[in-house]
């Protein structure tokens, strides 16, 4: 009697956080870490999942930056201004 191969069961994965919900728990993060009061096998593991929520957040941005390029794009326009250039006019009329 031959052996079947044994299949890998795939695992269901969460479906990824909102940007909102990674940013909020990137937040919580970083005030464990500040707190220092973690044995270093605990901070090790939190600057880890911030790394990777980090990483979740810059893609979501860039993605989202790229949608709104094209949005802008339909409607005209050919450029748009960093959002920074605003900021730094607000802070040099006050």
């Amino acid at each position: 009697m031959s052996e079947r191969p044994k299949r890998k069961r795939k695992r269901k994965e969460e479906p990824a956080p909102t940007f909102e919900e990674a940013l909020a728990r990137l937040e919580e993060i970083a005030r464990q870490l500040e707190d220092g009061d973690l044995p270093l096998e605990k901070a090790i593991s939190l600057a880890e999942e911030g790394l990777k929520l980090s990483e979740l957040c810059e893609k979501q941005l860039t993605q989202a930056e790229g949608k709104i390029e094209q949005l802008v794009e339909r409607m005209g326009r050919t450029e748009l201004e960093p959002l920074h250039r605003e900021t730094e006019e607000a802070d040099e009329e006050a």
